[in-house]
């Protein structure tokens, strides 16, 4: 057998793929603060354009992706996906290990394939600013990208935890163009409410959506961003999964199991939910099992409740497995992964038994990406270790050629501090 990766080619997608269409039974739908009444378009009309409105609420199956859209994909997109015979070899299994590479985007994981889309809708729309809140990085230089390349400004609120760990994402947010603070900063309300709570607070997402939310508002020329838990997120990420199923598909392949990590939601759910979709609709059996930080367990210790996605609760109230919105997860390198709750749809999924969700420690998650990068060469982000470590579990026990499917959802070449403790 070579030792040889082999690159399976594909096609951008021409549309996104919604598990909508093909739930059982639908998410329960998210609720106003003040009224705890079902949203209607209106309520979201002062944080999101109205095509991203409609995108939230829809239950079609296929949605079209707009060719300026679908333009800018073909950046990355379709990313590779990627036979590890290396770790195989390594790790002496005889299943077959395949990873979806997402590091090859030009921000360096997948959150531009929202970013670019969020841009593209408010751009149309006439918004001429955006304000985000971003954990290790990633979302906010995607977000800062996609709004370089469609011509709006970037304002973006930084976990502090990793806002001081992670310099060199906030430097590459500055040299696409935006603008980014720590969080909780004193440039808001809701900062100031929680600086003045406690002054040495390590931040959360939960904190720094409430900080990115109040600014949207304030300001009638910006909208909001967010970088995964909503409907239309998750949506635009299923390109990652289209394009799986399709390259598995080019060359007689299914997935047995898939493995992603696990946040707020949007990688995972962007990987998983067309074969989801596919189990629902053909019958097939493909597994999908959720990763998620042992210091964030939201899916595995959470309550699956009616919950704000902020602190301040700003935000709607959405039905999801939640630590609590005040719950403040310790700094780990993970900052990705740094939330209190999980998506809506993926936590109904999870509530369905469509997919289950495994917790890895930190020390497990490096150590599987030491593992993958000296087998395969390539540095998986902190995130992204957490997948890796189920999948790499899962092929130790392996006693068949099963298939294992593994979303590297980006890079960590940003991130050598944190492995650094890991070696």
């Amino acid at each position: 057998m070579s030792a040889e990766p082999v690159v399976v080619p594909s096609q951008v997608p021409t549309h996104w793929y919604n598990l909508a269409a093909d739930l059982p039974e639908p998410t329960p739908p998210a609720l106003h603060p003040g009224t705890r009444e079902p949203l209607g378009p209106q309520d979201l009309a002062p944080l999101f354009p109205m095509a991203l409105i409609q995108q939230e609420v829809s239950t079609e199956r296929w949605i079209e992706i707009p060719e300026p859209v679908r333009d800018i994909y073909r950046l990355w997109r379709p990313s590779p996906l990627i036979r590890a015979h290396r770790l195989e070899k390594a790790l002496a299994t005889p299943a077959k290990i395949f990873y979806k590479y997402e590091g090859v985007s030009p921000a360096g994981s997948h959150k531009p394939n929202t970013a670019v889309a969020q841009a593209y809708y408010n751009a149309a729309e006439g918004t001429t600013k955006l304000t985000t809140e971003t954990g290790a990085g990633q979302w906010g230089a995607s977000l800062s990208m996609a709004c370089a390349l469609l011509g709006l400004e970037c304002e973006v609120w930084q976990v502090r935890a990793s806002y001081d760990s992670k310099p060199y994402r906030r430097m590459q947010m500055e040299v696409y163009g935006g603008v980014c603070h720590p969080s909780p900063s004193d440039l808001t309300e809701a900062g100031r409410a929680m600086l003045a709570a406690d002054p040495d607070t390590t931040g959360s997402l939960g904190m720094a959506i409430s900080e990115a939310v109040e600014a949207a508002v304030g300001d009638p020329n910006a909208h909001y961003a967010l970088g995964s838990v909503l409907n239309h997120v998750l949506l635009h990420q299923s390109v990652i999964g289209v394009e799986a199923l399709a390259q598995l598909d080019e060359i007689g392949e299914g997935a047995d199991v898939v493995y992603g990590c696990a946040g707020g939601g949007s990688n995972l759910a962007g990987l998983s939910f067309p074969f989801l979709g596919r189990n629902l609709r053909d019958g097939t059996s493909t597994q999908v099992v959720a990763c998620e930080p042992s210091a964030c367990p939201s899916l595995t210790q959470g309550e699956y409740r009616y919950d704000f996605g902020d602190v301040a609760g700003l935000t709607p109230l959405l039905k999801m497995y939640t630590l609590g919105n005040d719950f403040v997860p310790p700094p780990i390198h993970a900052g990705g992964l740094r939330y209190h709750g999980m998506a809506p749809m993926v936590s109904h999924a999870v509530n369905l038994g469509l997919m289950t969700a495994i917790a890895v420690d930190q020390a497990d998650a490096f150590k599987a990406g030491v593992e993958f990068a000296r087998a395969e060469g390539l540095i998986p982000a902190p995130e992204s270790t957490h997948a890796v470590a189920g999948a790499l579990a899962r092929a130790r026990a392996a006693t068949t050629d099963e298939t294992i499917l593994l979303g590297l959802s980006g890079n960590g070449v940003l991130d050598l501090p944190a492995y650094a403790d890991f070696l």
